[in-house]
């Protein structure tokens, strides 16, 4: 069975969000990667897709069985995508975060 992925607004706002942060951050350095960016967006797209698979095996939150999260490695850190489990054939992307970020919004 695969799942259709969708991403809401908000995680599509959170995806602008944390492209940003690192480009501008990239910018500002010394040195800096400019295509950091693009590879932390590619990694959480490709994370993303990974759900189509098998969206149960990841970790549950609040106290629903279809609200899980997903840990995405990402050089020393990583980021953290939350989704909802809707249907038998669809899952959505709720919201993303930073794992050094307290929270989501």
């Amino acid at each position: 069975m695969s799942f259709r992925v969708d991403w809401s607004a908000q995680a599509l706002e959170d995806l602008l969000r944390l492209y940003d942060y690192l480009l501008a951050r990239e910018l500002q350095a010394a040195g800096g990667d400019l295509g950091l960016p693009a590879r932390a967006i590619e990694t959480l797209e490709s994370a993303a897709q990974s759900l189509a698979r098998a969206p149960f095996i990841y970790r549950k939150i609040q106290d629903s069985p279809f609200a899980r999260e997903l840990v995405v490695p990402f050089g020393d850190t990583g980021y953290v995508l939350s989704f909802e489990i809707m249907d038998q054939h669809r899952v959505v992307i709720a919201a993303i975060r930073h794992q050094r970020e307290d929270d989501y919004h």
